[in-house]
């Protein structure tokens, strides 16, 4: 089969990408390498550089004609989408709304869609399940959430399969140490650096995390299930920050030197999924703990800190 992945070149994709080469499909990659790194792409996949709000993306299409798409290309930081809501939403709507169309023109079948937790806003009850009311608190919520509705419109107009999949904080290999969502990967990145940890409020704050490995094999369950839903993909598992250090002391057997500072406003207290419908509709669950994912997490990162010739700390 072939599948066009957007954002091939970043953290969820080039793992998808990679995956799905592994199971012999033929992959097609569109990157503008704005936040992805191109050492990252597959060798055996074709990859275009081109932006997903470009013209070009119908040239890309016209040619490669996937059968899939798998959509992970977007503008993912909270503050940026405060900061620049024009630009956010570019990339997170008009761009989506670009794939639909050339996607429409061009025969695919389905799109499978990176929706996130940030739709749902500050929770009104845990865990959060699909039927929990939609109120994003940010640009970036809302220019994830908008897409939701074009997809459905698109397969009730067209009959543009897709599934869209809401993520809870992913964590692993290949992460940038940015962003509220790259917290396990800033915490290694501080560690390496023997930097201090900064927790803003008091720790309690609760997560659901989860390992990218979990997150491709939710994507590729997705390409033949789920046809037509929203799901939630996260482990059910909540997690505070104080608990995360803990075991992450545990996982590498030292101290991590951590610091308190002032609650950060708009941040959210609790957060985590009910992912019951998406175990039941794409036959997944999450199948890697939290414990394992942190030793992968750090092992991959230490080993190329040792190859930049840098001595662990």
């Amino acid at each position: 089969m072939k599948i066009l992945v957007t954002g091939g070149a970043g953290f969820v994709g080039s793992h998808i990408a990679d995956h799905l080469i592994a199971q012999g499909d033929q992959v097609v990659i569109v990157d503008n390498i704005s936040t992805g790194k191109e050492e990252h792409i597959h060798p055996s996949a074709r990859f275009y550089r081109v932006d997903i709000t470009d013209d070009k993306l119908f040239e890309v299409f016209k040619k490669e004609k996937p059968e899939v798409v798998i959509h992970q290309a977007a503008q993912v930081l909270v503050p940026k989408s405060v900061e620049n809501p024009i630009f956010d939403a570019k990339v997170n709507i008009l761009g989506t709304l670009n794939l639909l169309e050339a996607s429409r023109q061009y025969g695919v079948r389905k799109i499978v869609y990176a929706s996130s937790a940030a739709v749902y806003g500050d929770p009104q009850y845990l865990p959060i399940d699909e039927k929990h009311p939609v109120q994003p608190l940010s640009g970036y919520g809302i220019s994830k959430h908008t897409p939701e509705h074009y997809l459905a419109a698109y397969h009730d107009l067209y009959g543009l399969e897709f599934t869209a999949l809401r993520y809870a904080n992913i964590y692993g290999i290949r992460q940038e140490p940015h962003g509220e969502g790259g917290v396990i990967s800033i915490l290694i990145n501080q560690i390496l650096e023997d930097r201090t940890f900064t927790i803003f409020g008091d720790g309690e704050q609760t997560r659901d995390y989860i390992y990218v490995e979990d997150v491709v094999k939710a994507n590729l369950a997705a390409i033949h299930g789920g046809n037509g839903s929203i799901l939630n993909i996260g482990t059910g598992v909540s997690t505070s920050l104080n608990d995360l250090i803990n075991l992450f002391e545990m996982v590498i057997n030292k101290k991590v030197k951590k610091e308190y500072g002032d609650h950060r406003s708009g941040d959210i207290k609790h957060s985590y999924f009910n992912p019951n419908k998406a175990k039941l509709e794409l036959s997944w669950n999450a199948k890697i703990s939290l414990e394992d994912g942190l030793r992968r997490t750090y092992e991959y990162y230490a080993n190329l800190y040792r190859k930049m010739g840098k001595k662990e700390i």
